[in-house]
């Protein structure tokens, strides 16, 4: 299992994922999730990525073979030539159909299945951020204001307070924190879901990456967030009537 979250903000995207996997409780790994394609002035495009990991990894080998043979040709479609966001999510989710094809009936045949999500987004020219969840399908969703985050894997602990005050006209670093709130929650009643925490800031019309960052056990930042949130939970909790009968 496996806890990814990306939020589409006014002022860009940012996007987490922890990197923990695991095949049994005597067989983790660490593998990273988090895996972004730039091309300077032109676009920055990142996905993250849950279910079996093995899918998910074809899927991102296929989508660089296509970019790795496409080299000088503009009609070839890969990542690096689509004209939008929408057109790489279209991609995206034929690699997913592609991968099925081969590996789906084997899969399909044990208890494993075919499982994979992915979330993608990013910036192409002067298009404005947009987010995507594909599904094992092949097919998508965008996020929108009134959802401006998309969720991957073990995502119901996270949920509850991205629900409260995730907001798209929040700062980038605003909505890192809540992020990493989430994923605090996660990792306390979870734990399939474990750290580093890869987390990446995207600002807009930057079309660069600039802020990245790998968040270990040790990390003071989250420690101190994870503390300051329990206590402040604590003494919101005191300061609510009790309930009488």
């Amino acid at each position: 299992m496996t806890y990814c979250v990306a939020m589409c903000l006014d002022r860009g995207l940012v996007f987490a994922s922890d990197t923990r996997t695991n095949a049994g409780v005597d067989n983790i790994s660490q593998f990273r999730k988090l895996h972004y394609w730039c091309k300077q002035d032109d676009r920055v495009i990142v996905m993250l990525t849950a279910g079996n990991l093995s899918i998910t990894q074809s899927v991102i080998s296929l989508l660089n073979e296509q970019i790795s043979s496409g080299d000088g040709n503009p009609d070839h479609q890969s990542l690096y030539t689509v004209p939008s966001m929408y057109r790489a999510a279209r991609l995206v989710g034929d690699a997913v159909r592609s991968v099925r094809t081969i590996d789906g009936p084997s899969l399909e045949a044990t208890r494993a299945g075919f499982s994979a999500s992915i979330i993608l987004g990013g910036q192409i020219g002067a298009e404005k951020p947009r987010l995507f969840q594909v599904y094992s399908e092949g097919n998508f969703i965008e996020a929108t204001d009134e959802t401006p985050y998309l969720q991957i894997g073990e995502h119901k602990y996270g949920k509850p307070i991205l629900d409260r005050v995730a907001q798209p006209g929040m700062p980038l670093g605003q909505a890192a924190k809540l992020m990493l709130l989430s994923f605090d929650s996660t990792l306390r009643s979870n734990l399939s879901v474990g750290m580093p925490i890869d987390i990446l800031l995207y600002e807009r019309d930057s079309l660069e990456i600039r802020r990245e960052k790998r968040i270990h056990q040790d990390d003071e930042y989250f420690r101190n967030l994870s503390a300051s949130w329990s206590e402040a939970l604590r003494m919101a909790f005191t300061t609510i009537d009790e309930f009488n009968v």
